[in-house]
């Protein structure tokens, strides 16, 4: 998915593709390869006359009077297909010198010197410069000696100046260095976004059609997986342009004052994110590309090297991505955090004083009571149908969950109930609806799933656990592995083979098993590498289960065991970081290596990513879209997060680890350890990246 979420994102993305597609880019880059003063004349004034850089600027200043997220919108389109020449320099300069505008000509081009280094120098009419005290100019052309070169990036020209009429120069007031750099980052990271999708969707359509070995390259395990890691790589990408754009058009409207000085700390935070995440990103994704391309993609004439040298010249103008991640470990050892406003756009109004209001009531009630009141108001789980839920609308959910917020509430976690009601909401008998799910919900019964087996983890098509038919019911017998609670269940939800004799995805039964009273039961604790015991083994020998706990048809099992309800769950998407990343912080704030702040920031910089994904899928379900990739990519990063964090928080104790450690250092530990279990359990993340190569990407299978 594209930096833009709304409808009119959406459109503006297309269009600009579209004509982008039709200039022809690349082959304009092509044709003067050579030529160090290449001024991309065509492209330029096409660029010009579609009003692209001053998308953001004021009407009244010649510009489209559109935000700083249209322009990154605009930006990612135009980098997908290469439009060569200035382009995000003048878009650069229509953000930081909008009352200079006037003065400027409208087909002038501001070439800018952050460093050493002058963009668009062949093109530029005029030049942004500073001075060695920091103050900043825009000088003419003819104030300065002027040397282009062909450098890496063969889509744009840079260069060197040396001022030689100083007194041309006109002072920019208010332009500081930084606000230079942290407009750069936002911008250049949309143009990476653009890279990055242009990549991924190049490597993608060849995996489909490229044959090896007599089948598409797509269906290798080891392409799939690198198309899904490129996937992975390209939303973390656009996530950070889109949050970085976003948080600018917030310190743009607010100006100053507090609130505004708020806005400028979150836009840095936003943008150190983007230096983190985005352009080691896109160089990432351009260089996977040329592997699947394989040897096509080494060559000259294919065009991946020019996105590959692209990303990398975004890369050297924004910096090194080890410095971004240190600043972000000082704002985060101060108490900054990335925050980013759903905007209800007024959906909420009329439904928000009437659920403040009756949280207020779950409130006030003595903590033995709120969860029977959470399940009486439905506010235990909305999104299913009435009566247990409201049926609520993904507007309704989050307002729910900000004033369950507001008010400190938390819902009760009614773990493996969250699978097994649903399913038997919706395919269940009347008598199993009344015997379970308002039980279940109260907390009244604990329940435990038995679906994994020592021979069939993800491939639950392999059961072996088999039900043979007696009179009145069936008879269990197998082995169940991997069960949490299955100690204590009074229930759980049991998948076994019904019909031997069809193709092994059907002949599969969903039972509910009595884990209290049915004779035949034997639960095993499993001890994990934690040393503790959390999961166990399930035996079943002859369990007889009558025919009333079946759920749904006999031998209709494998689709049951995929449902979920139709209204979906739509959480609040937060801002916290992961809890690993947050005890890295603690950590560090008590002092560190100068090493030791740049991982953290790194991981820093993951955890809000993985939280920037959360909210844009909150923000599509918001739109009445269906779920991105986000949702898919969040659980992949989100596991990586957790695993990476857990172990550089114990990586921080140094040696102290190889002691009899403080309870600190023991819970570091154990939760270090534990977090291994995260890229197995639901899924291992092999299986995922298989599942998103194939449903995502469209790779085959």
């Amino acid at each position: 998915m594209s930096i833009g979420i709304s409808d009119e994102h959406v459109e503006l993305a297309a269009s600009l593709r579209k004509w982008a597609a039709d200039l022809d880019g690349r082959a304009l880059a092509r044709a003067v390869e050579a030529d160090a003063d290449a001024t991309f004349a065509v492209a330029r004034e096409a660029g010009q006359e579609m009003g692209i850089a001053t998308i953001a600027l004021p009407e009244a200043a010649g510009g489209g009077g559109g935000t700083v997220l249209d322009l990154a919108v605009a930006l990612e389109a135009c980098a997908h297909e290469l439009v060569p020449g200035p382009l995000l320099g003048p878009a650069v300069a229509s953000l930081v010198l909008p009352d200079l505008s006037p003065d400027l000509s409208p087909d002038a081009v501001v070439g800018i010197g952050l460093t050493d280094v002058v963009w668009d120098l062949p093109s530029a009419t005029h030049l942004l410069l500073a001075d060695a005290a920091g103050s900043w100019s825009v000088y003419p052309r003819d104030a300065v000696e002027a040397t282009s070169s062909v450098g890496l990036d063969l889509s744009r020209r840079y260069g060197a100046v040396r001022v030689v009429d100083a007194a041309a120069g006109v002072p920019v007031p208010g332009l500081t260095t930084e606000l230079l750099r942290r407009t750069t980052i936002t911008l250049a990271a949309a143009e990476a976004a653009g890279v990055a999708r242009w990549c991924l969707a190049t490597a993608v359509e060849y995996a489909k059609v490229r044959e090896q070995f007599g089948q598409k390259i797509g269906a290798f395990q080891a392409i799939k997986h690198l198309c899904a890691e490129m996937l992975e790589t390209a939303e973390a990408v656009t996530a950070a342009a889109w949050d970085v754009a976003g948080a600018a058009d917030a310190a743009h409207a607010h100006g100053a004052g507090d609130a505004g000085v708020a806005d400028q700390e979150q836009w840095s935070f936003a943008a150190d994110v983007a230096v983190a995440v985005a352009f080691d990103g896109a160089v990432d994704v351009a260089k996977s590309c040329i592997q699947v391309l394989g040897g096509i993609g080494f060559t000259f004439e294919h065009d991946a090297h020019l996105y590959l040298r692209r990303a990398l010249a975004l890369r050297a103008l924004v910096g090194e991505s080890d410095e971004a991640a240190g600043r972000l470990t000082a704002y985060a050892v101060d108490g900054v955090r990335r925050r980013v406003h759903l905007d209800l756009d007024g959906r909420d109004e009329p439904i928000r004083e009437e659920i403040r209001a009756t949280v207020s009531r779950i409130a006030a009630l003595p903590a033995e009571e709120r969860r029977a009141a959470f399940v009486e108001t439905g506010y235990l789980t909305p999104h299913w149908p009435a009566p247990d839920g409201l049926g609520a609308d993904a507007v309704t959910q989050v307002v729910i969950d900000q004033e369950l917020a507001r008010a400190g509430l938390t819902r009760p976690d009614i773990v493996i109930a969250g699978w097994a009601v649903p399913t038997i909401l919706e395919h269940g008998t009347e008598e199993q609806r009344e015997r379970f799910v308002r039980p279940s919900l109260l907390g009244e019964l604990t329940w435990c799933q038995l679906f994994s087996e020592p021979g069939a983890g993800s491939d639950l098509a392999s059961l072996r656990t088999r039900a043979t038919k007696v009179d009145g019911g069936w008879q269990l017998s197998g082995q169940k592995v991997w069960n949490s609670v299955a100690e204590r269940a009074d229930w759980g939800i049991c998948l076994a083979r019904t019909n031997p004799d069809v193709p092994k995805h059907r002949g599969i039964t969903y039972f509910l098993v009595d884990m209290r009273n049915s004779p035949g039961i034997d639960v095993r604790p499993l001890r994990e590498i934690t040393g503790k015991a959390l999961f166990n083994e399930v035996f079943l020998d002859d369990v007889y289960v009558p025919d009333e706990m079946v759920v749904g048809a006999v031998d209709d099992g494998w689709k049951l065991a995929r449902t979920t309800l139709a209204n979906e769950r739509v959480a609040m998407a937060g801002a916290r970081l992961s809890q690993s990343t947050e005890r890295a912080i603690t950590l560090v704030s008590g002092g560190a290596t100068a090493s030791q702040r740049v991982a953290v920031g790194h991981s820093i910089a993951l955890a809000t990513v993985c939280s920037l994904l959360a909210v844009r899928s909150t923000l599509r379900s918001l739109a009445g879209q269906g779920p991105g990739a986000e949702s898919s990519v969040a659980k992949l990063l989100g596991v990586r997060n957790r695993q990476d964090g857990a172990e550089l928080v114990v990586s921080l104790h140094g040696d102290a680890v190889l002691l009899d450690a403080s309870d600190d250092v023991r819970a570091d530990l154990w939760e270090m350890l534990n977090t291994r279990c995260l890229s197995i359990a639901g899924g291992t993340t092999q299986i995922l990246r298989n599942v998103a190569g194939e449903r995502i990407l469209g790779l085959p299978r």
